[in-house]
């Protein structure tokens, strides 16, 4: 008995091997998404950023469907949710992330991202998805420690943001919170294509009425070659590749287990500041690292705290 609960353990987490390893992508390109946006809005404003990157992004998806088995509209029953999560995923995050950002500083942004997890999981707990597990809570706030001791390591307290950029990133990541945690029962009933698409569409069709206002296609062609390659990033990197990851992600561990994993993308950002810009490494680096792996070490091999959504046959 004791030898086959020790193969089943073993088994899972070699299957959940590939999980892990397609979350470290998405950690790295949603840490180029601080930087992809801020020189995006160098150009264009917020508004013509975020209504580009959606428009792409759902052109993409729709191609998606059509060549992925299954129906390609949900039922009419899931028309609400598909709504909510769109709007969530678009208008709300989108929209107060990149106003945000615009009023604040990346390093502010990144700090505010890193109460994902363990917003995540308080809401995972309120809503019966998950039960409290100690040493899950422990890893949450070892991580978020090591994103404080990496982030005033490089100049945190010194970056100025507005009180008004800040409580826009805030409700974004509250936005993001409940994307996440509904999301979860959502792409596990249909698949993180479909639901992931449907989503995603459902976000550029909300915001289309605001296109005659914020498209300006002229002026954004006219953009620089990096600014338009910034928002094919957002467009194609973030939103549909990280997202189809998060969704992925989403159908094999709990919410808590996905979300721990954005509190990587400091350290990430820091590494790529090393290599690309030639920024200097600090301690911090290496202790707030090092407390951020240990968290997401810890939150990963916590027992499991829900059991599987049952997958809908379609």
């Amino acid at each position: 008995m004791g030898a086959s609960t020790s193969e089943a353990v073993s088994s899972r987490q070699a299957s959940l091997g590939g999980v892990y390893a397609a979350l470290l992508l998405q950690v790295m390109i949603s840490a180029g998404t601080y930087l992809a946006g801020k020189r995006a809005m160098e150009e264009l404003p917020p508004v013509t950023v975020v209504l580009w990157r959606f428009l792409l992004s759902a052109t993409i998806f729709c191609l998606l469907l059509a060549f992925t088995p299954g129906p390609k509209l949900p039922p009419r029953s899931e028309w609400r949710r598909v709504l909510m999560l769109g709007l969530l995923a678009g208008p709300i995050n989108q929209m107060l992330f990149f106003y945000g950002l615009s009023h604040s500083t990346a390093a502010h942004a990144a700090l505010l991202y890193a109460l994902t997890p363990l917003g995540v999981y308080l809401l995972s707990l309120a809503r019966g998805h998950e039960r409290a597990s100690s040493r899950s809570t422990l890893g949450i706030l070892t991580a978020l420690a090591g994103v404080v001791v990496l982030l005033l390591g490089r100049g945190l307290a010194s970056a100025r943001g507005s009180l008004l950029g800040d409580l826009l990133i805030l409700a974004a990541v509250s936005a993001w919170v409940v994307y996440t945690t509904e999301g979860k029962p959502f792409a596990a009933a249909y698949g993180p294509v479909r639901s992931t698409s449907w989503s995603m569409v459902a976000a550029a069709l909300l915001l289309v009425p605001v296109t005659p206002f914020a498209l300006a296609p002229t002026r954004t062609l006219s953009a620089s070659s990096p600014a338009l390659a910034s928002i094919a990033y957002l467009a194609v990197l973030t939103s549909v590749v990280a997202y189809l990851i998060w969704y992925y992600a989403l159908t094999k561990v709990s919410a808590s287990r996905v979300a721990i994993f954005s509190n990587l993308q400091p350290a990430m950002t820091a590494l790529a500041a090393w290599l690309v810009l030639g920024e200097s490494l600090h301690w911090e680096l290496a202790v707030g690292g090092g407390l951020v792996l240990a968290g997401v070490r810890l939150t990963q091999s916590a027992p499991p705290l829900a059991g599987p959504v049952p997958v809908e046959e379609s």
